[in-house]
């Protein structure tokens, strides 16, 4: 088998080849730090193919799909991320879009090509990772939360569409709570739960994945705390939702924003 990994080079996605690698998964890896990929494919002891791209851009995305669309590419995943902190209105603009355009616009336009593909042979696993953030709105990390959402809600439509159509064709959402990841840093908060690690995180993805589940949450916490939300009126959640994010930010303990 064969696996494309957007967002490689570290946390879930640099887990996530390592889980696929120990199961003899020829890799195809993508991220924006060649070092890093360079490091995870001397690890590795499987085929590697590393591509060093910035897929917030539109024309990588396309540039990728059209190296790889004769690769017979059997497992697609869409971790490529990131997130921000702050204020809507005090946010920067263009790291805004850069986030929609990684979040959003790159797992979109890959999905819907390698999707093509894989329904054209009646073969073929994604794996779209989202957050527990998709499930809440999220002020004080308005965008990002948003961006999960969408990357929830459109697997899932994907994946009801796919089941009416009879495809073997099977599409997988991972929404894993806090992760013990750079995104923190990079994203500038601080979780308040300690987070689970992303070995776990990645080992429970790619299993739910090869067993068709729709939506993937690792740990009965995630679990318990997806049907409250469920439960509980928006006003409450919107609430509870800015009281995390409050706390979460750097500045709370370092003043590090």
């Amino acid at each position: 088998m064969k696996a494309l990994i957007t967002g490689a080079s570290s946390g879930i996605g640099r887990d996530m080849a390592r889980v696929l690698a120990n199961m003899g998964v020829e890799l195809y890896l993508v991220a924006r730090r060649a070092q890093r990929l360079g490091e995870l494919k001397e690890e590795l002891d499987v085929p590697v193919h590393t591509m060093v791209l910035d897929l917030s851009k539109k024309q990588n995305c396309i540039l990728l799909y059209e190296r790889l669309k004769n690769e017979q590419i059997d497992i697609l995943i869409n971790n490529a991320g990131l997130g921000d902190y702050g204020n809507f209105d005090e946010t920067k603009l263009s790291k805004d879009i850069t986030m929609i355009d990684t979040n959003i616009t790159a797992l979109h336009i890959l999905t819907k090509l390698f999707l093509k593909d894989f329904k054209q042979r009646d073969h073929g696993y994604i794996l779209n990772v989202a957050s527990s953030a998709a499930f809440l709105p999220g002020p004080l990390m308005a965008t990002y939360y948003a961006t999960k959402s969408y990357v929830l809600h459109l697997s899932m439509a994907i994946h009801k569409e796919l089941r009416k159509a009879g495809s073997h064709v099977s599409i997988s959402v991972l929404c894993p709570g806090p992760v013990k990841t750079e995104f923190d840093q990079v994203a500038n908060v601080a979780f308040l739960m300690e987070g689970t690690s992303s070995e776990k995180v990645a080992a429970t993805a790619i299993w739910g994945m090869f067993c068709h589940h729709l939506l993937i949450v690792p740990g009965i916490l995630m679990k318990v705390s997806r049907i409250a939300c469920r439960l509980l009126p928006d006003t409450v959640l919107m609430e509870c939702s800015y009281h995390i994010q409050h706390h979460k930010n750097h500045g709370d303990h370092t003043h590090g924003k």
